[in-house]
C-alpha cells in the first residue's frame, strides 16, 4: 500500500495513478482558452471513478470546480477524491450501463452549441443524446438522490439504448442546462473537450 496524504487516508496504487492522470487532464483544460467560453454557470468539473466506484468518495474530482481567471480555464481548488457529488454520482451510474466509462466533463449548453454538437458527433461517429427534464416523473424529482438512474435511463432511451459519448441536460427550475462528454479516462476527455471548445471556437 502506497501512502499519500488524501483528506488524512492511505492512497492505493491505483489512487496515485489516477490524481497523476487527472493532474495532466486538468493541465489540458487550463492550457485550452477556448474552452472558457464552455464554462457554465454552475463551473465545471471533471470527475475520474475508480474500477469499482460505488460513491461520489471513489471518484477524483477537481476540488471547488473549475471556473474563469483572467480568460483562462483555473481549477478552484486542487485534484482530490470526493470532491464532487454530481457528476460523481452521475459517471457512477453511467457505469452500471457501461463500465468502460470512467470519465466525464460538464460544460455549457446554448441551442446554437447543441445544434453544432449534433453535427460534430454525427462526423465523428458518437453517440449524441438528451435529457429532457419535462419528463420527468414529479416523484422521481422530489425523492432525494432519485433523479441521477433516470437522467441516465432517459439519455440511454433518447439513444436507443445506448450509452452516448456526449448529451446534454434540458434545464428545469433553479437547474441551468449543461452538456456532458463522457470517456475512458479524463485524459481522453479532456483531449475531446478541449477539440470541441477550440473547432467551436472557429466555426462561429
Amino acid at each position: 500500500m502506497l501512502r499519500c496524504r488524501n483528506e488524512g487516508e492511505e492512497m492505493d496504487e491505483e489512487g496515485f495513478g489516477m490524481l497523476g492522470r487527472m493532474l495532466y487532464a486538468l493541465g489540458e483544460i487550463e492550457g485550452c482558452r477556448e474552452f472558457a467560453a464552455l464554462i457554465p454557470e454552475v463551473r465545471t468539473n471533471l470527475v475520474y471513478a475508480r474500477e469499482g466506484a460505488r460513491e461520489p468518495a471513489d471518484v477524483v474530482a477537481i476540488d471547488g470546480r473549475i471556473t474563469v481567471v483572467e480568460g483562462l480555464p483555473r481549477a478552484a481548488g486542487r485534484v482530490k477524491f470526493g470532491a464532487s457529488s454530481h457528476v460523481a454520482r452521475l459517471i457512477i451510474e453511467i457505469r452500471r450501463r457501461d463500465p468502460s466509462v470512467r470519465a466525464a466533463i460538464n460544460f455549457a449548453w446554448t441551442p446554437h452549441l447543441s445544434d453544432w454538437l449534433g453535427r460534430y458527433c454525427r462526423e465523428k461517429g458518437w453517440i449524441f443524446s438528451v435529457i429532457d427534464r419535462e419528463g420527468e416523473p414529479g416523484e422521481i424529482r422530489e425523492a432525494e438522490g432519485a433523479s441521477m438512474p433516470w437522467k441516465v435511463a432517459e439519455a440511454i432511451r433518447a439513444a436507443g439504448g445506448r450509452v452516448p459519448k456526449v448529451f446534454y441536460e434540458t434545464g428545469a427550475v433553479g437547474k441551468e442546462p449543461v452538456s456532458v462528454l463522457v470517456g475512458r479516462d479524463p485524459v481522453e476527455v479532456a483531449g475531446q473537450a478541449c477539440e470541441i471548445a477550440r473547432k467551436y471556437h472557429g466555426a462561429r
